[in-house]
């Protein structure tokens, strides 16, 4: 990926240098953070903070785990040329029952058709268990009375504090009734619940499948149970997709929810899920697990199915809060996570035991810097790969302490967010640049009445930033003295990949700098030919680390077509990126036709899919355009059936017919109604002549001579509506 200069230049009014020696960045700096910070406010050139470098503090490297881009270098090349030792050594923090065969290779695997089925194995053999590391080792080594989980509710006052021991206890009362209702290994579990209180609900959400790890005398042929959280802004069609995907046996959810002074009527769009999955395929979960939220909603105003529906509090609570464990293979399965792809079908990606604990943990410690006493904050929603990661797992199997927070950043009014970081003295807050664009448009009255003075590492994931963004959230959340972790990384990853080590080099504004450990990426032109130095093109990793899932639910052949098929022993992450002259990559977007919007990645055939199914829609093409809020907006061209007149109303019901389908996160943001779109004679739609027109680029739309009809362009920006897009502040990373 090349070295840095031997100098950084600083430019624009901030004429100063960040001296890099030999590759010790971190040995002296000229330029500090506040002073950084100082000097963006009086500049108004964009280049300014183009070429802005941010070193962390003298203070924050002189404790930091890695503290200079030289300890670095010299753990990331053992861990590519001796990955065995490097994270065989990793592996000793976690309680192995059996070791794996330690006369292998720690990794063993295949990137390359050409010679085989794509495969990736990690500590094969080895038996260990997630839930014993993130639970029973922390009690068992006297941490019980730790607390594990810092619960806040939705409204002001409402609040939990949940131990370690606490957890455990539930954790194996609900393991212990899925027992009990039949529930066995093999079988998937799926989970559709928002953040709302209860104990059993947290360590639910907490420990994801861990839980469904502990068995009494279990059956040791049988397959170790996949767990399946399912985002609670999904609809009820795209649930009982996923549920008929995995043939769920089991399905846990809640009577309802709260976000801000939204009610979340889950339990009524589950059963429009179930009742779906009846008519699509005769088939239901034989168990729904309800969990009475009564804040939100009563009892008596839940719709109830004799048989299938039980209780939470009714059953789980009478369980046994002790079962023994069941250890589990390495390569055996842990959860199944759906992602959006570019077919329209959404993927079950697997991850499994051994190699997503060790990764999950590790990039935890490094990435965020965690040390003992950290209070940690990831604003995600446990539906999300960052839920599951940087909520859950990666914390819990460092023994640290977690927030979880149930409603929106602006309830019941703007401070709330700051109001819960002075309240628990949060040091890591890991979020989306979406939240952070939104906080950035607010008055910056409600944060400054809070103190910041705990907050010490800044993170975000999911998304690009803009510059301006980034130095906000550095210069006043941060107050100048937060290192940011710009982190790029995917469901497929499982964690990180792509990341600012906080205390080891200097920061760019917008770039996620430097790989992981055990990550070798390159870099490819249109030709598929690797390229070095500063460079620009497809962004491949061409070995494999712990955390990478191993398949797709149920279509291995699918899994190899998407990730392996194009760039021929490499893993094809489907996004650009650029490689600048000190080595830092910056991620340019997706280059296959996936809609990443506000953290959330939906494929452009699942909206089109959505749009089409409406009755009054003929045909539609969706396309991404910058978004002030969101990063990127959907802009969606919608060809009426003949005879239909657009008016403001249909506008609304198409849209709200994508939120049904769909989510509301999918929303498009901009409707255009075309009277065509734009067709190559093989009926190609050239998205790119779509996307420069939700661009307002009018000049340059290239060739053009493979159109059927070519003036359809012209129609397209003379009917080219104004684009006044909401602002809306969502959850989630």
């Amino acid at each position: 990926m090349g070295s840095l200069q031997s100098e950084v230049v600083v430019m624009g009014s901030l004429q100063q240098h960040v001296k890099i020696a030999n590759g010790l960045h971190m040995a002296e700096h000229d330029l500090l953070p506040e002073q950084a910070v100082g000097n963006h406010k009086s500049s108004k050139n964009p280049k300014d903070l183009k070429d802005l470098v941010v070193p962390p503090s003298k203070e924050f490297i002189s404790k930091a785990f890695i503290s200079s881009r030289k300890q670095y270098e010299e753990m990331y090349k053992q861990s590519m040329e001796d990955p065995t030792s490097f994270w065989g050594s990793f592996t000793n923090d976690f309680h192995w029952e059996t070791k794996w065969d330690t006369t292998k290779p720690i990794c063993q695997f295949n990137f390359d058709l050409r010679k085989g089925p794509v495969f990736v194995e990690w500590f094969k053999g080895g038996y260990t268990n997630i839930c014993y590391n993130a639970l029973d080792k922390h009690v068992l080594e006297g941490r019980g009375n730790q607390t594990a989980l810092l619960w806040e509710g939705n409204d002001v006052g409402s609040e939990k504090c949940i131990t370690y021991d606490d957890m455990l206890k539930q954790t194996c009362q609900l393991a212990n009734y899925l027992r009990q209702r039949g529930v066995k290994k093999g079988d998937r579990v799926c989970i559709y619940m928002p953040m709302c209180q209860s104990f059993q609900l947290q360590c639910l959400h907490v420990l994801g499948s861990e839980l469904f790890t502990r068995y009494n005398n279990a059956s040791p042929q049988m397959h170790l149970q996949i767990h399946l959280v399912v985002f609670a802004g999904f609809s009820a069609d795209a649930l009982a997709g996923r549920i008929l995907d995995c043939q769920a046996e089991a399905l846990l959810t809640c009577s309802g929810g709260q976000s801000g002074n939204k009610l979340l009527p889950l339990k009524r769009i589950v059963d429009e899920a179930l009742q779906l999955c009846i008519d699509r395929a005769n088939f239901q979960p034989g168990t729904c697990l309800i969990l009475d939220n009564s804040r939100a909603l009563l009892r008596n105003q839940v719709s109830w199915v004799p048989g299938r529906d039980l209780w939470w509090q009714d059953e789980v609570t009478l369980c046994k809060t002790e079962a023994a464990i069941e250890w589990m293979e390495a390569e055996d399965p842990l959860f199944l996570l759906y992602t959006s792809g570019s077919t329209g079908k959404p993927k079950g990606v697997v991850h499994t035991v051994g190699g997503y604990m060790v990764y999950a943990a590790v990039t935890f410690k490094f990435v965020f810097d965690y040390h003992p006493g950290d209070i940690h904050w990831c604003t995600s929603d446990f539906g999300w790969i960052s839920g599951h990661t940087y909520m859950a797992y990666g914390p819990l199997l460092n023994g640290a302490t977690i927030v979880v927070f149930e409603g929106v950043p602006t309830y019941p009014d703007p401070s709330r967010w700051w109001q819960i970081i002075e309240k628990h003295k949060v040091t890591i807050l890991y979020t989306a640049p979406t939240i952070i664009r939104s906080l950035q448009m607010l008055d910056e009255k409600y944060m400054k009445k809070h103190s910041r003075a705990s907050l010490r590492v800044l993170g975000f994931g999911g998304e690009a930033i803009n510059p301006k963004a980034w130095l906000w959230y550095h210069g006043v959340v941060g107050e100048g003295r937060c290192p940011i972790v710009d982190t790029w990384w995917q469901t497929e990853t499982g964690a990180n990949m792509i990341s600012p080590l906080p205390g080891a080099w200097p920061l760019k504004p917008g770039s996620a700098t430097l790989p992981f450990f055990g990550v070798q990426p390159a870099i490819l032109d249109q030709q598929g030919k690797e390229q070095e130095g500063p460079c620009e093109g497809y962004l491949c990793i061409t070995k494999p680390w712990p955390g990478i899932a191993r398949s797709l639910y149920g279509d291995h052949k699918r899994y190899e077509e998407t990730y392996f098929r194009t760039c021929l022993g490499m893993y094809a992450t489907g996004d650009g990126c650029r490689c600048d002259t000190d080595g830092y990559i910056t991620l340019t977007g997706r280059i296959e036709d996936v809609l990443n919007i506000s953290g959330h990645q939906i494929s452009i055939t699942e909206v089109e899919s959505a749009l089409d199914s409406h009755s009054q829609c003929a045909e539609a093409a969706a396309v991404t355009f910058d978004n002030e809020l969101k990063g990127q907006g959907i802009y969606a061209f919608v060809v009426l059936v003949d005879g239909v007149t657009p008016s403001d109303e249909l506008k609304k019901a198409i849209m709200d017919h994508v939120g049904t389908e769909i989510g509301s996160f999918a929303i498009p943001d901009v409707i255009h109604w075309a009277p065509a779109l734009p067709k190559t004679r093989s009926g190609k739609i050239l998205r790119r002549l779509l996307r420069n027109i939700a661009a307002n680029q009018f000049d340059d739309f290239g060739d053009s001579s493979s159109l059927t009809d070519p003036a359809v362009v012209e129609q397209l920006v003379d009917s080219k509506p104004s684009m006044n897009v909401g602002r809306n502040v969502y959850s989630g990373v």
